[in-house]
């Protein structure tokens, strides 16, 4: 079965993976996004896709708009693929690009669609607070995620996961769920079935605002956008931003749905007093895990933050190295009492 895949995140990479070492499938070409320049130095560097296809010395093709690059279109027809596997690769396919495969081209999506269209299902999935989300293989067409679906796999979120905890599960999922929907197909054993457009829900883009928090959103509502858009969410503390990367909101549903390690901070937060300072004030300090922050509705742990130029810490190592005060609050520009 001849395939040519279409990816570029570390997330397409066990799909990818799995199609070369599956004897029955010969993947004859990747198609990826050009390299792009990295870290303080600028670099280049090759998409984990690239480097995966490289190290198995499958031609790849770095096209900037593969829709209007002729080179790489004549490259595609020239294949005679029998068809094409997109994941995550970060361009639309043209309709031209749709109708060269034999078996047309089939996608990993990383929601149980309808649901989370677009780009970023995974992040904005967290951040609505889902409890399940899965992977969709589906036949492409030329909407936006809206072609009909061959096959689905469901994975719980735990209440703690952030983004790349889900994707590290899905690609996984979504590498087996592939191989089982290429062969399906093949044998002419499943039966594309058309999405309910009624039912569907969409994840556009991020956008750095995404990333602000706002104190008055309740502590539930802060930490699924935190573990959501991890690691990039911030908050002003003391003339800079700080990154606020886990969270623990101190909820009784909540932390009982936790490991028993955290026995210890159920304890803690059940002595904590009835909140009465503003959004975004240090309520308390609780000894080795952290400052505990007044939200909108109810206390939110942070157990993991980084301040500007400095590696990541915990929020207990953060809280003592600042010398942080209870009634200090996370959005003043400098250390501010409540009275």
């Amino acid at each position: 079965m001849k395939i040519v895949f279409f990816g570029t995140p570390q997330f397409a990479v066990p799909t990818l993976e799995a199609l070369v070492s599956d004897s029955r499938f010969e993947v004859v070409a990747v198609v990826t996004q050009p390299d792009k320049r990295r870290g303080r130095g600028g670099d280049l560097s090759p998409s984990p896709v690239k480097a995966i296809a490289l190290a198995h010395c499958i031609p790849v093709w770095q096209p900037k708009n593969v829709k209007k690059d002729e080179e790489t279109l004549e490259k595609l027809r020239a294949t005679e693929a029998d068809g094409f596997v997109v994941v995550a690769y970060g361009q639309i396919l043209s309709p031209v690009l749709l109708d060269m495969p034999r078996w047309g081209c089939v996608n990993v999506h990383g929601s149980l669609l309808p649901k989370y269209r677009g780009a970023a299902p995974i992040q904005w999935c967290l951040y609505h607070g889902e409890s399940e989300t899965g992977i969709t293989t589906m036949m492409m067409d030329a909407g936006m995620d809206t072609g009909a679906m061959l096959l689905k796999s469901t994975v719980a979120i735990a209440p703690l996961d952030t983004a790349p905890d889900v994707a590290a599960k899905l690609a996984l999922i979504g590498a087996d769920l592939l191989i089982e929907t290429l062969l399906k197909l093949a044998n002419q054993a499943i039966q594309p079935i058309p999405q309910n457009a009624a039912e569907a829900t969409y994840a556009p883009l991020i956008k750095k605002t995404d990333y602000e928090l706002d104190w008055s959103k309740s502590a539930i509502a802060l930490h699924n956008q935190i573990r959501g858009f991890f690691p990039n969410c911030t908050t002003p503390f003391r003339g800079s931003a700080l990154k606020i990367l886990r969270t623990i909101p101190l909820d009784a549903t909540l932390l009982a749905q936790l490991p028993p390690e955290f026995a210890a901070l159920q304890q803690a937060a059940a002595s904590l007093k009835t909140a009465i300072a503003a959004p975004g004030t240090v309520a308390a300090i609780l000894k080795n895990q952290g400052a505990v922050i007044e939200t909108g509705c109810g206390y939110l742990l942070l157990k993991e933050v980084q301040q500007a130029g400095k590696r990541a810490q915990s929020g207990w190592d953060f809280a003592n190295g600042v010398r942080l005060e209870v009634g200090e609050t996370m959005q003043a520009r400098s250390p501010h009492r409540l009275s």
